[in-house]
């Protein structure tokens, strides 16, 4: 019961994110007829336009519209394509993101693999060697790549495998037909190192936190009183009571890898969903940008959700109250 909870929560949730979504673009300045057309269009081609794209419509109308689509998979069609002179090249919008989601994806599940074990090994080690100058240094590496914002990492990583390792800083290559998976793992070599340093510290610091917060619990020194290593304490005992607090903080940057690398792709010219919505917000390309930004939101809530279902099934308190 507790689980289809979180989970019409999270579509109540996603309902009124959608909402926002909508009503923040309604405010974006400019406007794609006058964008297209030209300052030197009269008033009455600019509304001809706007009402063969439907812009006319009243928004509660275009909302319901919208949403109603989208709910089946259909986001519309690009204004992207359409030109003054009446020629019409726009595309769907599920064939113009389809691909660069799919390198958004592949990105982040790259830093995904390497993150995740990564952050994991630095906290449980730095847990069990508490106050040594391995937790110090690690603690002080983590704070250090963390107070760094991504652009900066991005270009010192950039400067760095120029002079010493060769890697290619250009990622625009990754949609060659011709490559192959090992090819475009390494052309995301930098962005995914970028990504990694970044949101490594969160997580390492978090699992080093909850389980030491746990080795003060009774069972725990029970445990240790049985002649248990620190080792097989940790992992038997304090790690399947950390995973809560754990799987949020993975969660919360597992989405942040996907809804959050816009900085990154730019710099590395990738051709992922950040960019296009990025581009898409400069042209006024209403059915991109909500697109984009409707499918971020649902990977967002999804991991939360997913955090919290891990949260209450390993914790039978929250799964079964009383």
């Amino acid at each position: 019961m507790t689980i289809l909870k979180r989970l019409a929560l999270g579509v109540v949730t996603l309902f009124f994110v959608s909402l926002i979504i909508f009503s923040a673009i309604q405010f974006l300045p400019g406007d794609f007829g006058e964008a297209v057309l030209g300052q030197a269009a009269t008033e009455e081609t600019v509304a001809a336009f706007r009402r063969e794209l439907g812009l006319d419509e009243p928004a509660w109308r275009r909302y319901l519209d919208w949403v109603g689509a989208a709910a089946t998979g259909d986001f519309g069609t690009s204004f992207s394509g359409r030109a003054s002179s009446g020629v019409d090249r726009s595309r769907p919008v599920v064939e113009m993101i389809s691909s660069p989601l799919k390198n958004t994806l592949f990105l982040a599940g790259m830093t995904a693999i390497v993150a995740v074990p990564l952050a994991l090994f630095l906290g449980i080690t730095a847990a069990l060697w508490r106050n040594s100058i391995y937790d110090r240094v690690i603690n002080a590496a983590t704070l250090t790549s963390i107070s760094f914002p991504e652009f900066f990492v991005a270009y010192v990583l950039m400067l760095f495998s120029t002079l010493w390792w060769g890697l290619s800083a250009n990622a625009t290559g990754i949609n060659d037909a011709d490559a192959s998976i090992l090819d475009k793992a390494y052309m995301l070599i930098l962005p995914s190192m970028t990504l990694t340093l970044v949101i490594v510290a969160h997580m390492m610091r978090m699992t080093r936190a909850a389980i030491i917060n746990l080795l003060a619990s009774p069972y725990i020194e029970m445990a240790r009183l049985k002649g248990q290593s620190s080792l097989r304490v940790i992992l038997r005992h304090a790690l399947p009571n950390a995973w809560a607090p754990i799987a949020t903080v993975i969660a919360f940057n597992l989405a942040y890898l996907v809804v959050g690398v816009v900085v990154v792709e730019v710099i590395f010219a990738i051709p992922g969903a950040g960019k296009v919505m990025v581009d898409s917000v400069a042209s006024r390309d209403i059915p991109v940008v909500q697109a984009c930004a409707l499918i971020f939101a649902s990977v967002y809530i999804l991991l939360n959700l997913a955090a919290d279902i891990i949260g209450i099934v390993t914790n039978p308190r929250l799964l079964h109250p009383k």
